[in-house]
């Protein structure tokens, strides 16, 4: 079980990066970059919320 902890943080942190880059690219003011950093740091929670959205579970 520690391997898959080791494992997944290099997969969170690429993951960051990528919702970082995207959020800030699309903001169109200071304040819309500074709550795309923030929901850059809970990305996953929104795959996990769409996906079960999507999946109808």
């Amino acid at each position: 079980m520690a391997k898959f902890s080791q494992s997944a943080s290099p997969v969170y942190g690429i993951g960051f990066i990528g919702a970082v880059i995207y959020y800030i690219s699309t903001a169109t003011d200071f304040w819309t970059g500074v709550l795309g950093f923030l929901k850059a740091l809970v990305w996953p929670g929104f795959l996990v919320y769409e996906l079960l959205q999507f999946l109808q579970a």
